[in-house]
């Protein structure tokens, strides 16, 4: 009897062995701190098991911005990583030979908020007006820039700040910055200080789009299963998100402890990212990039000088790995 449940435990022992060896091992590097609220689907993915069961071995890193995220990409030093919808536009001139996998939603990522004691009812009245932006490297910034242009304005005509994240959230709650072009949590955090905040997605003024999962073109011929698996393993998270965002909200605090004690303030981020970045676009799935849109932004792009020449549209995405 002994030996038999040596042997078997043996055999056990063997078949996860084999199991851990099976799974193939990725690399995948977040712009910023991966405890984030807009990281929240890969979180999910990870803690649910849906990468286990794509047969991946996900590790996350944190890079140094979109820009080393790219770059990382570019030079095979990291599998895949986070950036946004326009990364291949901004970086690909440079020689980056890197392009969107999948995008995080049918939306833009960035929002619109300015206080209502501002005196601003929409960004025709920013004229004059004190705005936040991360930093001028940012596509939060690029946005605004397409933005004031949509409403015969440009960055002479009011006062843009590069504060960081930090700095936008605590200077709109003192009331020294009148609005702000980010991302749905800094939103939230001034809401939750009790600042009354008017806002408007980017994307209903200026083509702005979501997240982006990125690759190189070297990873995308060589490993195309293993970024299928992945990709699809986190866009079965974002639907999670949008089915059920009180639920996702429990889960993400539950596996991210930096968060903790936080469920109702990320509850609230999850119910935006559920209403306002994530709805597909019209005739594009989930995931799926739309060439217009990229076209769109690319051209404004050019036009303001913040890239020297364009790219060929197919080589700064491609949908074949969205189901």
């Amino acid at each position: 009897m002994n030996r038999l449940l040596m042997t078997a435990a043996a055999a056990a022992i063997a078949l996860g062995a084999m199991s851990a060896q099976a799974a193939e091992k990725v690399n995948y590097l977040f712009p910023a701190p991966d405890f984030l609220p807009a990281f929240a689907p890969f979180q999910l993915a990870e803690s649910k098991g849906y990468f286990d069961e794509a047969g991946l071995d996900v590790t996350f890193r944190t890079g140094k911005g979109g820009a080393d995220v790219a770059t990382q990409v570019a030079a095979g030093n990291v599998d895949m990583g986070g950036g946004m919808g326009d990364t291949a536009i901004i970086v690909r001139p440079n020689g980056l030979e890197v392009r969107g996998v999948a995008l995080l939603g049918g939306k833009g990522l960035t929002q619109l908020a300015w206080r209502a004691d501002s005196g601003i009812t929409g960004p025709e009245d920013f004229k004059g007006k004190n705005i936040g932006v991360i930093s001028f490297q940012d596509t939060a910034y690029y946005n605004l820039l397409g933005v004031l242009a949509s409403v015969g304005l440009d960055k002479s005509d009011v006062s843009i700040q590069a504060v960081g994240a930090g700095g936008i959230i605590q200077l709109m709650i003192a009331g020294r910055l009148d609005a702000m072009s980010g991302v749905p949590e800094w939103v939230a955090a001034i809401e939750g200080a009790g600042v009354e905040i008017g806002q408007a997605p980017v994307d209903t003024i200026f083509p702005a789009m979501a997240q982006a999962i990125i690759a190189s073109d070297k990873t995308i011929a060589e490993r195309p299963e293993m970024v299928r698996g992945f990709v699809g393993a986190v866009l079965r998270a974002v639907r999670d998100i949008e089915a059920d965002p009180a639920q996702a909200a429990k889960d993400f605090v539950a596996v991210v402890p930096q968060q903790t004690g936080k469920e109702a303030e990320i509850e609230a981020i999850m119910t935006a990212y559920a209403n306002k970045v994530y709805p597909e676009g019209e005739g594009q799935p989930l995931g799926a990039f739309d060439p217009a849109r990229i076209e769109a932004v690319q051209d404004f792009y050019v036009e303001a000088g913040i890239i020297q020449s364009p790219s060929p549209i197919d080589s700064l995405y491609t949908n074949e790995f969205v189901q």
